[in-house]
């Protein structure tokens, strides 16, 4: 792939660091703040080397508090700054639940349009780097269930930087999910200016005519694996956006293809592939041939190294759903 003068190859995390350098040179109200972003360039090191160029009072080392780290930034950003608050793992989420569900959420609604919360809370997400459960779990459903809050997920370095400028500028609160599987995974061509992509809008990764598969974040990579494997014509949508999700787009492929596949990474009953293949099911059945399939980790806490990867969909149960669901 030829990378242009005004580009640079990144690999995921590499596009979350300079997206956040880029906004940081561009507005001196962002200022990131977390357990170990600073000297340390945080447990991904996806700060790396920040502290060094903005200081130490832009790229704040916190206390190990999620709910202090949470607090902290909704209070900075009700007072005209725009915070980016760490938080190291997904799991570690659960002592700010209040903080955001509570508050950050409800700001906007609470003072009638007098407050809001421009906040963007960078979350590694989901499994596949053999750690311990609490550090590969996968709550986007939690999230994007809280009205007021946006809920984000990008899949490659590209969208990655784009979005993610894109909620450091938004008004409101938004969760910036980033699958750590595929933090180093591969590299492409990415802008080095400043730019954005539009929040609450899927991509189509591939075209195709005669079946859709739905994904977000790392699955988006395994499904392309299940994708090229299939002698069908798959037409693979990444979401991009958890909330507001982009239906126009699903619906819109669904009623082309006949037939839609659902991947997730979170345990199967609840989650978001369950709304959407409801919405599927409720907008496009007179156009289904097919029963919508959902492929999921399983309705247990996530196992320890030797069976994790069991656990995770892969591009075999992928193409065992595209399989079953080709067969009506």
């Amino acid at each position: 792939m030829t990378t242009a003068a005004n580009e640079t190859e990144m690999t995921l995390v590499q596009a979350v660091t300079d997206a956040l350098a880029c906004e940081m040179r561009l507005d001196e109200r962002v200022i990131i703040l977390g357990e170990d972003v600073g000297l340390n360039g945080g447990v991904f090191r996806a700060t790396e080397g920040l502290q060094a160029e903005f200081g130490a009072d832009r790229v704040v080392d916190s206390p190990l508090a999620e709910s202090g780290i949470i607090g902290s930034s909704i209070g900075l950003a009700m007072n005209g700054m725009r915070p980016v608050p760490e938080l190291q793992f997904e799991g570690f989420m659960g002592p700010a639940y209040d903080q955001l569900c509570s508050h950050a959420a409800r700001f906007r609604t609470r003072t009638r349009g007098r407050f809001t919360v421009p906040m963007t809370v960078r979350v590694p997400h989901g499994g596949g780097i053999h750690a311990p459960e609490l550090h590969s779990d996968a709550p986007e459903a939690i999230y994007a269930h809280q009205p007021g809050l946006k809920v984000v997920m990008p899949a490659t370095p590209y969208d990655a930087k784009g979005l993610l400028i894109a909620s450091i500028r938004d008004p409101d609160p938004v969760i910036f999910f980033e699958p750590k599987r595929i933090y180093r995974a591969f590299r492409e061509p990415v802008p080095n200016e400043a730019y954005t992509l539009p929040i609450g809008k899927a991509r189509v990764v591939t075209e195709g005519t005669d079946l859709t598969v739905v994904a977000w974040g790392a699955m988006v990579v395994e499904a392309a694996k299940a994708a090229e494997k299939s002698g069908a014509s798959i037409e693979l949508i990444d979401l991009r956006t958890i909330s507001p999700l982009d239906e126009d787009t699903i619906l819109a492929s669904v009623e082309k293809t006949g037939r839609c596949v659902v991947c997730q990474e979170a345990p199967l009953t609840l989650g978001l592939a369950s709304e959407i293949s409801s919405l599927v099911t409720e907008r496009c059945f007179l156009h289904l041939e097919a029963p919508v399939q959902r492929v999921a980790g399983f309705d247990t806490i996530m196992p320890y190294y030797k069976l994790e990867m069991e656990y995770l969909p892969g591009p075999d149960r992928i193409s065992a759903a595209i399989d079953e669901t080709l067969r009506y």
